[in-house]
């Protein structure tokens, strides 16, 4: 784009004595840190901080730790849940305890036994019958014990097989969801007695802290923010007119008080909205202009700190 056309310079020399417009693709901005904020997947109060602003941490440094009392005892809970559900799924799988079964046996070979001894006085007292020994109603009460201990020995037979067979299949499957269930819910506590301390999820330096041990930290608020290195936009305003010329991309050179010289940037994104007053104050022939917001990612930020003011010059870009 060629100069400001003559008479608009005067015109601009006439209202504001001593101003000299800048030229194209010339614009100023500033620097901002592309931070990594570290946040609490849930609300609690803050037991403990382990960094302070300017430390250099790496990836899974602990930075700080939530109170987990009431975790701990949740987790427990739930891991005993899953013991009691493992418990139940072997009794069924596996029928009754063995000391169980072996009472049960026993007591079918007693009965038996009684069986048996009935049978032999239910014989004696009809022999005796036949010869007139005996009254009809004694092998009536002989038929009757034998009767009795027979059904007996028919109970505890049942009573041993059910106890020696596993549970039916749906019981069994309940038990098997119950086991699933619960674990799950372990799972679910020990994610969240992890969640309560909170690891750097990036390397780089803590730019700022902005809670205090003791102090309520709310789920998704964040507690440290971090700067990875080498992360840093150069941010500038171009005015309508200018927009089309630059594309993302495109190179900008990048000054500054104190700034590595060949600074440089990389058009990485051009806003399609307008803003018609930057953030930052302008020259007096700046303010009010259509403008557009522009973000360029600085290519070797070495020197160069966030909220820094720079000038840049984007005529190379242009010109492309």
């Amino acid at each position: 784009m060629a100069d400001l056309p003559s008479w608009l310079v005067s015109v601009i020399a006439a209202i504001y004595p001593g101003i000299t417009p800048p030229p194209p693709y010339h614009y100023d901005g500033y620097i901002e840190g592309e931070f990594t904020y570290a946040a609490p997947a849930s609300a609690g109060r803050i037991e403990t901080i382990d960094v302070t602003e300017g430390d250099a941490v790496q990836k899974g440094t602990l930075l700080f730790a939530l109170e987990d009392d009431q975790y701990r005892a949740a987790l427990r809970s739930a891991e005993a849940q899953l013991a009691q559900a493992k418990a139940q799924l072997e009794n069924l799988s596996t029928g009754s305890r063995a000391a169980e079964t072996e009472v049960v046996r026993a007591s079918l070979d007693q009965a038996r036994v009684a069986l048996d001894i009935a049978r032999t006085r239910l014989e004696r007292s009809e022999a005796l019958l036949t010869r007139g020994a005996t009254t009809r109603a004694t092998v009536d009460d002989q038929q009757a014990a034998v009767d009795e201990a027979a059904a007996q020995v028919k109970q505890l037979e049942a009573q041993l097989k059910v106890a020696e067979l596993p549970a039916r299949d749906a019981e069994r499957l309940a038990a098997e969801a119950a086991v699933d269930a619960a674990a799950a819910q372990v799972d679910i506590a020990r994610s969240d007695l992890e969640d309560r301390q909170i690891f750097a999820p990036v390397s780089g330096q803590v730019e700022k802290v902005f809670f205090e041990a003791g102090e309520v930290a709310s789920s998704g608020t964040p507690v440290v923010s971090i700067l990875p290195p080498g992360q840093m936009t150069a941010l500038f305003f171009v005015p309508q007119s200018e927009r089309a010329d630059l594309s993302p991309g495109d190179h900008v050179a990048l000054s500054c008080d104190g700034c590595p010289v060949d600074l440089t940037a990389q058009i990485s994104r051009l806003a399609s909205d307008p803003q018609y007053t930057p953030p930052i104050l302008y020259t007096r022939e700046e303010r009010g202009r259509l403008v557009y917001r522009v973000e360029a990612k600085v290519i070797d930020p070495h020197g160069v700190l966030p909220g820094q003011p720079i000038s840049v010059d984007a005529s190379g870009a242009a010109g492309e």
